[in-house]
């Protein structure tokens, strides 16, 4: 294992070079400037990155969610490989530097490019995972989130493509991979967060990998299904696990607190969602006067709020619109 140090400056100074392409300089950031990926291991074998709360930018190449892998005695498994190629390629960096088992699978938890465009760094060797409807989710989206990518990233986007999953699994049964004297228990879920969502267990450490459908500080964001997301969370609550990995932001107390505090944001959507429809509001008014209630109840302290809000009250405006 090389030192910390040592380990950080080098992913620093990959992750540098990509910014410079991607503001179209001709000299690398310096190593010390700031960069998105930096290391930590929660629990033996267990390493995150945790991503920035914000939107992609060439600033932080995509790297906005939570990353990371897991290593066994035989090889080490990626669970979601961030926004663009240059987060993946720093990621396969930090994993080679910290380990020489070699990595056989990278596991996506859902669709959203945030956790699956640094893919390709990882496509030469590994088998790719994911729900048995990530496939279907990455070609119906795949040309969009390219083209936006493009947009944001400029040069740092080069590269960047969609890798689908070799293998996938079923709604009904788990799938177990064996690391080596470590399993990990796949799940997929029915629609919430997305229609997509998978978790990922670890038995030895009692972690497990959550992916979106746990926001922490970062607004949650909705793309699947409110009523069925807020149905998963009550599962989730009731699993005897020791900690867990949401997709954003961390979670440095006991994570039914954090748990909590999203179905409070979720159910108020919900609530005040439903209630502007029986009052007849259209989906403008609707979206105008819920989007705007920043700063009370279960609105409170949000990061991203502005962003992501209002397109969480149209979502949830279109899915209950005809319900009975």
């Amino acid at each position: 294992m090389l030192p910390q140090l040592l380990q950080t400056l080098a992913i620093s100074t990959l992750l540098a070079t990509a910014i410079a392409a991607a503001d179209g300089t001709t000299k690398p950031v310096p190593a010390k400037q700031p960069v998105p990926l930096k290391l930590t291991e929660i629990g033996e074998g267990i390493y995150v990155s945790y991503g920035v709360n914000e939107d992609i930018s060439r600033r932080n190449l995509g790297a906005i969610s939570n990353i990371g892998f897991v290593v066994g005695k035989k090889c080490v498994a990626v669970i979601d490989t961030g926004g663009s190629i240059a987060v993946g390629r720093a990621l396969r960096a930090a994993i080679e530097q910290e380990t020489e088992v070699p990595i056989c699978y990278v596991i996506n938890s859902h669709v959203h490019q945030d956790h699956i465009f640094g893919n390709a760094a990882f496509d030469d060797s590994v088998t790719f995972i994911g729900h048995h409807k990530l496939a279907a989710a990455m070609a119906a989206r795949g040309p969009t989130y390219l083209n936006a990518l493009e947009r944001d990233l400029g040069a740092a986007a080069a590269g960047t493509r969609i890798i689908a999953p070799e293998k996938t699994v079923s709604a009904k049964a788990e799938l177990e991979l064996d690391l080596g004297e470590r399993i990990l228990e796949l799940r997929a879920w029915p629609t919430a967060h997305t229609d997509n969502d998978l978790t990922v267990y670890d038995e030895k450490s009692g972690t497990l990998w959550l992916g979106d459908l746990l926001f922490a500080d970062h607004i949650p964001t909705l793309d699947g299904n409110l009523k069925g997301w807020l149905a998963v969370m009550k599962q989730l609550r009731e699993l005897p696990i020791r900690r867990v990995i949401a997709g954003h932001g961390k979670i440095d107390r006991d994570w039914r607190t954090a748990l909590a505090r999203q179905e409070g944001y979720l159910i108020a959507l919900l609530n005040e969602t439903r209630a502007a429809i029986k009052a007849g509001k259209t989906i403008q008014q609707t979206v105008d006067a819920v989007g705007a209630m920043k700063g009370s109840g279960e609105w409170n302290d949000w990061l991203l709020f502005d962003l992501f809000h209002k397109r969480n009250v149209t979502a949830a405006y279109a899915e209950l619109e005809w319900e009975d």
